[in-house]
């Protein structure tokens, strides 16, 4: 059991005292899923800053598509 504290004190005045040790320890638990996303946004085609893109629904159905509401009416109430 004092071997285990031991370890474990030594490890946390590592975290805590050497900024070496800190980085390599971020880059294994953060630094390579974040590389990973990275990538993984960097494969997507790239566009031009101000490109605007509208995906329509290509259904041939039209009785589905919004033809509006119904309305209602509503008094205006002055102070």
């Amino acid at each position: 059991m004092k071997i285990l504290f031991n370890i474990l004190l030594v490890f946390v005045f590592l975290i805590a005292f050497v900024p070496a040790f800190r980085r390599f320890m971020f880059w294994l638990l953060v630094g390579r899923q974040l590389i990973k996303e990275q990538k993984k946004a960097n494969r997507q085609p790239q566009r031009r800053e101000g490109d605007v893109r509208v995906e329509r629904p290509t259904s041939k159905d039209d009785s589905s598509r919004f033809k509006g509401g119904e309305y209602v009416d509503y008094e205006e109430i002055k102070d």
